[in-house]
């Protein structure tokens, strides 16, 4: 292996690294910065692909350690600030086991179907222009930006979100992680916006809301991208 094929595996390191800090936050009692690393690691999981293309330094080893970084930090990492948002949505712990709620712990149905997704992911050929079921990143954005927006409105360790909810939100991601249904993807042939309307147009209100209402607009910009894919993406439109 050349060493600029260790370059984008390098920074696929980095991806790995920052979910294993945002779980130690987590642990910690700290789900703001366990939110911020997610979207650190999404910023290497973006660079790492960028790198190789650029470099043209794709490798069979690059491909299996990305997907094995996303585990974790698209994974585990959101699966644990889930856990964190369901016990903080507890009056008393439920199905508790010593300090630990059993029921809590359905969070990690995330990281159990991220790691299926990302192995289907790995042998589907038909996955070059587009998604077949939700990719991590959005699943573990979405999480991220709970905390945040939480944050934000200053009701960060209050009970905001009731468990079953939580439980709900669980469990529709896991589902839309590994169906059939199509999800757009920014992979651009050109930027003009003939063929990728939907697109644009997803980008646009996503900008315009983040500069409005910040972290609260996350969670419904990623809830937007799910509905536009649903709703309006047809795969014949890559």
């Amino acid at each position: 292996m050349s060493l600029k094929q260790h370059i984008p595996n390098t920074i696929t390191c980095g991806n790995l690294i920052s979910g294993c800090f945002s779980i130690l936050f987590s642990f910690s009692g700290m789900p703001v910065a366990a939110a911020i690393m997610i979207f650190v690691a999404g910023l290497f999981d973006f660079f790492d692909g960028f790198t190789a293309r650029l470099l043209k330094a794709h490798s069979p080893i690059g491909a299996d350690l990305d997907s094995l970084s996303d585990v974790v930090s698209f994974g585990v990492a959101p699966g644990f600030i889930m856990y964190h948002l369901m016990c903080e949505g507890m009056v008393e712990p439920i199905w508790p086991v010593g300090n630990v709620s059993l029921f809590a712990c359905l969070a990690f149905l995330l990281p159990v179907f991220s790691a299926v997704r990302l192995a289907k992911f790995n042998v589907d050929t038909r996955q070059t222009t587009s998604f077949i079921g939700l990719p991590t990143p959005p699943m573990a954005i979405f999480m991220a930006s709970l905390p945040l927006a939480f944050w934000q409105m200053g009701i960060l360790g209050q009970p905001v979100l009731n468990p079953y909810l939580c439980l709900g939100i669980v469990i529709l991601f896991s589902v839309l992680m590994v169906c059939n249904r199509p999800f757009f993807s920014f992979k651009m042939k050109s930027v003009s916006w003939k063929g990728n309307e939907l697109r644009w147009v997803f980008l646009i209100l996503a900008v315009g809301d983040f500069v409005l209402f910040r972290f609260v607009a996350l969670p419904f910009i990623l809830l937007g991208y799910i509905l536009m894919s649903v709703l309006f993406y047809r795969p014949e439109q890559a």
